[in-house]
C-alpha cells in the first residue's frame, strides 16, 4: 500500500527522536498492508526505521533465549537447526541441552500460515506491538514466560513479562514512542515439558485457538491461552490438575466477554476448543513421555455454528 502522508524515513533505534505522527518500522508487513491511518486518528508523519539496527537476531547463553525486536520469522524458525548442527555457534548446543521448549518454535511459527517473503520480513516484535489475539509470536513468547524489554523516549528501560504486554485485541502496554527492545526466554521454561494445540476454521485459516501447556520437572503446570481470547491469559498450578479442576479454572479466568469474536471464530466456539485443546494439553503432559494421551470425555469436531446474517 502506498503510504502518501509519510514525509520522512529516519534511520534510528533511540526513541528520543521519536514524536507525535511517528511509528516504528521494523518489517513493515502489517504497516504497509493497513496504510498509514490505521494506528491512530492521524495519518503518520514519519517512520523511524530499524532496519538498520545491527541488533543480534538471537543470542543463546545459560540463562536462556534473547530474540531482538527484529529477529525476523525465518531467522527463528531456523535456530532449532542451528542449535542441532555441529557447524552452528559451538557453544550454543551446550547451553541448549535439555531444552524441551524449542519444540514450540517451528509450529508457532508455521501459524502464521504466510509466504516466505512475509517470513522474511515478518519480525518477532512487530507481531507482539502488532497485538492481534493470533499473533503466533504472542502465543510463543508468553507461552514460554518471556519477559519483553522496553526502550522510553526519556531513556528509561523497563521490562514487562509478555503475558502483561498484550492487553486486548490490538492493544498493549507500550505508551507512544516506547520501543520494544527485545524478548529473553528463561531457561527455566525453556527447560520444561511442553505441549502445543492449535485449530482454526480452514487448514490454512488464522488461529482461532492456540494453547501451549508446560510441565516442569517439580510437577507445576502452566498453561497458556492465546488466539482464543483477545489477550493471553494464564492459568499455573503447583501440581498437574484432573479435568474437572481444569475446567473449573478456565471458566473462572476467562469470561465470555474476554473470548475474541470475529470471521474466524465465534466466542462460544473458540470457549469450547479451548476446553477441549486444554484437557488434551492436561492429558498429555499427564502421561509418560512419548506414551498416547488418554483424553477423557467425548469431544466434538472443530466446527462452528454458522453465524447470522
Amino acid at each position: 500500500m502506498d503510504m502518501n502522508t509519510i514525509e520522512a524515513v529516519v534511520r534510528t533505534t533511540d526513541p528520543a527522536d521519536w514524536r507525535d505522527g511517528d511509528a516504528w518500522l521494523a518489517g513493515g508487513t502489517v504497516l504497509f498492508s493497513y496504510g498509514s491511518t490505521a494506528f491512530g486518528p492521524e495519518p503518520l508523519r514519519r517512520l523511524l526505521d530499524l532496519g538498520s539496527a545491527g541488533w543480534q537476531p538471537v543470542t543463546v547463553t545459560a540463562d536462556g533465549i534473547e530474540l531482538a525486536a527484529t529477529c525476523t520469522v525465518a531467522e527463528l524458525y531456523a535456530l532449532p537447526g542451528k542449535l542441532a548442527d555441529e557447524s552452528g555457534p559451538a557453544d550454543w548446543a551446550v547451553k541448549a541441552q535439555g531444552w524441551s521448549g524449542l519444540d514450540l518454535v517451528r509450529p508457532c511459527c508455521d501459524s502464521f500460515v504466510a509466504s516466505f517473503k512475509v517470513w522474511n520480513m515478518s519480525t518477532v516484535g512487530g507481531n507482539l506491538c502488532t497485538s492481534l489475539p493470533a499473533g503466533p509470536m504472542i502465543s510463543l513468547c508468553a507461552g514460554l514466560d518471556g519477559t519483553a524489554t522496553i526502550l522510553s523516549p526519556g531513556g528509561a528501560r523497563r521490562e514487562l513479562p509478555v503475558a502483561d504486554l498484550i492487553t486486548g485485541d490490538g492493544q498493549n502496554a507500550l505508551a507512544p514512542g516506547e520501543l520494544l527492545r527485545s524478548v529473553s526466554l528463561p531457561a527455566s521454561a525453556l527447560s520444561d515439558r511442553v505441549a502445543f494445540r492449535r485449530l482454526s476454521l480452514s487448514n490454512l485459516g488464522r488461529s482461532g485457538a492456540l494453547l501451549i501447556g508446560r510441565l516442569d520437572g517439580g510437577g507445576r503446570f502452566a498453561l497458556t491461552v492465546t488466539a482464543a481470547t483477545k489477550r493471553p491469559v494464564q492459568l499455573r498450578f503447583e501440581s498437574l490438575p484432573d479435568a474437572p479442576e481444569l475446567a473449573g479454572e478456565l471458566e473462572a479466568a476467562i469470561p465470555a466477554a474476554l473470548y475474541h469474536d470475529d470471521i474466524h471464530g465465534l466466542p462460544e466456539w473458540r470457549r469450547d476448543m479451548t476446553h477441549r485443546l486444554a484437557e488434551e494439553i492436561r492429558a498429555e503432559l499427564g502421561s509418560p513421555a512419548g506414551a498416547p494421551a488418554a483424553v477423557s470425555g467425548d469431544f466434538w469436531p472443530p466446527q462452528q455454528t454458522t453465524r447470522g446474517a
